[in-house]
């Protein structure tokens, strides 16, 4: 018997994706690709910052105390659950950050409102990249900056190429599909002409590679789930299905398992620009 047999018939999952996502994601995945994104944008005391699709907010939250008192930190999402974690997360921090709700390609700011303009890992999510592109071009000042980070495609993430498809063989295509979505088929040339054709200049790419770790697969897959739309659907398999849906996951990322849990490498593009 293998060590997540012990679990296979209590298998619950959070209700929040938003709260989940929070507890499970930001501190070991996204906080660090947060500081890689801040360092990019050369962050200043000062600057007044937008963090673009904000999510629960990370980004904003690090940008506050880089700032200080004579920045200001804005945090702009089209999602209320997200926009409430947000705000319960920041409400004691000593610089106040403003959240709105809004959309990415329509920014309720008036031109040249910001120094810096964020957006972690949102882009690929967006139907008009490119209009999103342009709004953040036009609400930042002459000169101001622009950082965004982009997953590479699945290949470059090999965890979650093996992730989705295991899901699947055991769960269903539309499971899959949500698994690979975060990983855009976008190359470095693609993203460069998408920011080209929104009219910003000195752009420059960077590939970053950083690491997740997780205490074991089933981890891994519950804290996924847990912090998306999977919950659901996975909460409800039957329990022989999760086992051989975990069993093959831990057959696949065997390579990537120590004796701490399994760890992998994440390879995203981070983007920088002027306007």
């Amino acid at each position: 018997m293998s060590e997540h047999d012990n679990y296979s018939d209590g298998w619950q999952l959070e209700k929040s994706g938003p709260e989940a996502y929070e507890q499970y994601l930001v501190p070991e995945m996204f906080a660090p690709w947060a500081d890689k994104l801040l360092a990019a944008g050369k962050l200043q005391e000062g600057d007044r910052v937008l963090d673009v699709a904000c999510g629960t907010g990370i980004v904003a939250r690090r940008a506050s105390s880089k700032v200080g008192e004579r920045g200001s930190v804005v945090g702009i999402d089209l999602n209320k659950t997200m926009l409430t974690v947000a705000r319960a997360t920041s409400s004691q921090l000593q610089h106040p950050i403003e959240w709105r709700q809004g959309d990415a390609t329509d920014l309720p700011f008036s031109e040249e409102s910001f120094d810096v303009v964020f957006c972690q890992q949102a882009l690929q999510f967006i139907q008009k990249p490119g209009s999103a592109l342009r709004e953040m071009r036009r609400v930042l000042a002459s000169g101001g900056r622009m950082a965004i980070s982009v997953w590479r495609p699945l290949q470059f993430n090999p965890a979650y190429e093996v992730m989705a498809d295991a899901l699947e063989t055991h769960v269903d295509e539309e499971a899959a599909t949500m698994m690979r979505s975060p990983f855009p088929e976008w190359d470095i040339s693609h993203l460069r002409t998408l920011i080209r054709d929104a009219d910003f200049r000195d752009v420059s790419l960077t590939i970053e590679i950083g690491t997740m770790r997780y205490p074991s697969v089933e981890e891994f897959l519950r804290r996924e789930a847990a912090s998306s739309p999977l919950a659901e659907p996975l909460e409800a398999l039957n329990p022989d299905i999760r086992d051989a849906l975990i069993e093959d996951l831990e057959e696949a990322l065997d390579a990537y398992t120590d004796d701490h849990g399994i760890v992998f490498p994440m390879e995203a593009f981070v983007a920088v620009a002027r306007r």
